[in-house]
């Protein structure tokens, strides 16, 4: 994406206010014409004064007066102008940050597991801030320098055209170094933010995996690695910074120069009785208007590179492909059985990495059909394509004879109730997290679920209750009482068919039996699919899948593949000695 496209693109947004962007050009046009209509009055205040006996007090009084009124319009007009310009910048900096979330519940999952989450956040939080500083400074600063320098030309043509040629004649030089520095700054603040976003990834890294790095003793390691990530964040900053602050002493520089310049020819044009000193103060204070802009610009064009690089990044998210719905139709569950069938699928994460061949399986109403194997060998996999989080890439998976994607994938998930071994609570209340997906859900119904789920007990042992407010992802419970309202989740609107990832796994045996009990009344008449990491809790399933390398490899009840002694015989007597 280039810059013009990039800058295109922002403004057609802005355009969306047409009402703001009027009231905004109006109000920036009668602030530059008060500050440019000032300094005649200014001149002509000064030929009052001729010397100091002869004084023109009428004439200097309603100058002053003038001058009071020009000033305090355009001070009201200066201070309602960054109003209405925020507003009109932070209504489209909020719309791009809705975009850009909304989007990311639309693009296929495989380009969430493939971007890091410091990344992602990056661009949603850093980088739209980024893009706010710098549109506000095109507007606060660029487009009055620009009005200023375009009327303050006309001005000085009609007082004096030979010294206006010198002011614009000299003027390009500072264009010259500003569009050089600009140029050199875009590409530092590009590769600055592509560090940025490693430098956030990091962190929120290094934060949210804190007892793992300790667990291993990483802390040295992991700060060696910050310091390299940080060192390269700051080098880029360092420089991008360094680079762009050039262009406002040089440009000053120029400036100064032109200034003394004008000055001296003026000077010399008084002396020859061609200017009086009143126009000269009119003429050098419109020639300090029109130079003052260039260096307005100039820190503008240094801001806008860092501005419009974050641009490209919040762009790039926004054009991602949303995933693709091959379905239409809706599955009821009134009409739902619950068979499943893999018709020869075959399935890749990576288009050169097959993990699935040819899988063959046929799973009748109401079975329940555990998946052990080894890790990598394609469990989850299976519950991915199951959700319909991916598509298979060859076969089909058919529901009661049916394949799935003429199916939309929301009434495909809404017949699953999954629990999954790691857990995800939001920010909000545990009757709100329980409920969650069932914003319907009654009190008596939470109730209930958090019953079944045998988290009731613990959550009316909390000071709030079901209002207790949880905050990063439930931080002030214990890992088993957050499965346990993840559980609960499962008891609020009974599923027609259950995907259960080692449910139990961080909660204590006596409460694990509980739920076991729970669960083995709601698998009844329910298809249900079992990903086993303890055998131990699997042997009485009607359907035992052994995957190894995207296949299943065995398949039978418990009795019938000890009987093989095959891979299934040997797992169990691994796990035996493991119990030992």
């Amino acid at each position: 994406m280039t810059q013009y496209s990039t800058i295109m693109r922002l403004f057609k947004r802005l355009w969306k206010h047409p009402l703001l962007i009027i009231l905004a050009i109006v109000l920036t046009v009668a602030q530059v014409l008060l500050t440019v209509y000032l300094p005649i009055l200014i001149g002509q205040a000064v030929n009052q004064v001729v010397s100091i006996d002869q004084v023109n007090f009428i004439m200097l009084k309603q100058i002053l007066m003038q001058m009071g009124l020009v000033i305090s319009i355009n001070a009201f007009v200066q201070w309602l102008n960054p109003l209405i310009y925020n507003r009109l910048i932070y209504e489209m900096i909020q719309q791009l940050r809705n975009e850009v979330l909304t989007k990311m519940h639309k693009v296929p999952l495989n380009y969430i597991d493939q971007q890091s989450t410091g990344t992602i956040v990056s661009r949603i939080t850093t980088d739209t801030d980024q893009l706010a500083s710098g549109l506000l400074m095109v507007f606060n600063q660029f487009f009055i320098g620009l009005l200023t320098i375009i009327i303050t030309i006309g001005t000085m043509a009609r007082l004096d055209r030979t010294m206006m040629l010198i002011v614009i004649l000299l003027t390009p030089l500072s264009m010259i170094i500003a569009h050089f520095v600009a140029t050199k700054s875009y590409n530092l603040y590009t590769q600055q933010t592509q560090e940025r976003a490693h430098h956030s990834e990091h962190i929120e890294e290094s934060i949210q995996q804190a007892e793992l790095i300790r667990l291993f003793n990483q802390q040295k390691k992991q700060s060696e690695t910050f310091n390299e990530i940080n060192a390269q964040y700051s080098h880029y900053s360092k420089w991008a910074i360094f680079v762009s602050s050039t262009i406002n002493p040089a440009t000053r520089f120029v400036n100064a120069a032109i200034y003394a310049l004008v000055t001296f020819v003026g000077g010399l044009r008084i002396i020859s009785g061609g200017f009086t000193v009143g126009e000269l103060t009119t003429f050098l204070n419109y020639a300090n208007q029109y130079m003052k802009p260039f260096n307005d610009i100039s820190n503008v064009l240094a801001e806008l590179q860092s501005a419009i690089a974050s641009g490209d990044r919040i762009f790039e998210l926004i054009d991602l492909a949303d995933e693709v719905e091959t379905g239409h139709g809706k599955l009821e569950s009134e009409q739902l059985h619950g068979a499943i069938d893999f018709d020869d699928v075959s399935f890749s994460y990576v288009k050169d990495k097959e993990l699935i061949r040819d899988l063959k399986m046929a799973v009748k109403p109401g079975q329940t059909v555990a998946i052990v194997g080894p890790t990598g060998a394609g469990k989850s996999t299976l519950i991915n394509l199951l959700m319909r989080f991916y598509d298979v890439d060859e076969g089909a998976i058919l529901i009661d004879g049916k394949d799935m994607k003429q199916f939309t994938r929301q009434s495909v998930r809404e017949q699953f109730g999954m629990v999954l071994q790691e857990t995800w609570l939001k920010t909000g209340t545990i009757a709100e997290n329980i409920a969650y997906g069932y914003p319907e859900a009654t009190e008596e119904a939470i109730i209930q679920a958090a019953k079944s789920a045998h988290a009731d007990r613990f959550i009316q042992m909390l000071p709030d209750g079901y209002q207790t407010h949880l905050t990063d992802n439930g931080g002030n419970l214990s890992t088993g009482q957050r499965q346990l309202i993840s559980i609960a989740r499962l008891f609020v609107e009974l599923p027609e068919m259950l995907i259960l990832d080692e449910a139990t796994s961080s909660i204590d045996t006596r409460t694990e039996i509980l739920i076991q009990q729970a669960f083995d009344e709601l698998m009844v008449g329910r298809t249900t699919f079992i990903i086993a990491h303890r055998l131990s809790t699997i042997q009485n399933a009607d359907i035992i899948l052994v995957m190894k390398d995207g296949q299943i490899i065995e398949q039978g009840n418990h009795d019938e593949l000890m009987k093989q002694n095959g891979f299934y015989y040997q797992m169990q007597l691994a796990g035996a000695g493991q119990d030992e």
